[in-house]
């Protein structure tokens, strides 16, 4: 990836964090949500946004369907508020990568768990 789309990918990812903290006022958007990252096609024409939601998956369904009919309205304040030449279309996905780490480190706690409780019924060799 070039600088130019690392540094769209991030202003990308500014601008639409602050349109959702202030602008929206969608019902479905009420919950806690952030924008993880973004990325952008070579070409700059669509980016792909990452949305992270703090809540059940009908909680995750509802805000999705809200961010993505609002994607129009987002890209509109964009194309005034940017000084691009063209606001790539906005795809938005579940970053569901807080969610894996989080299951990984629980499956990492439970394995050293089931090794200490393992290790401490093994009979000492010395004694």
């Amino acid at each position: 990836m070039s600088r130019r789309t690392d540094r769209i990918n991030g202003l990308l990812r500014q601008e639409i964090s602050r349109l959702l903290s202030r602008d929206l006022n969608d019902p479905r958007l009420s919950g806690v949500v952030s924008i993880t990252r973004v990325e952008t096609s070579s070409d700059l024409r669509v980016s792909r946004v990452y949305v992270s939601v703090l809540g059940g998956s009908d909680d995750k369904d509802s805000v999705l369907k809200g961010i993505s009919s609002a994607g129009g309205f987002i890209r509109r304040e964009m194309r005034d508020r940017l000084s691009l030449r063209y606001i790539p279309d906005l795809r938005f996905a579940l970053d569901e990568s807080m969610e894996e780490a989080q299951q990984i480190q629980r499956l990492m706690d439970h394995l050293t768990t089931t090794d200490d409780q393992r290790g401490s019924a093994v009979p000492d060799a010395a004694g």
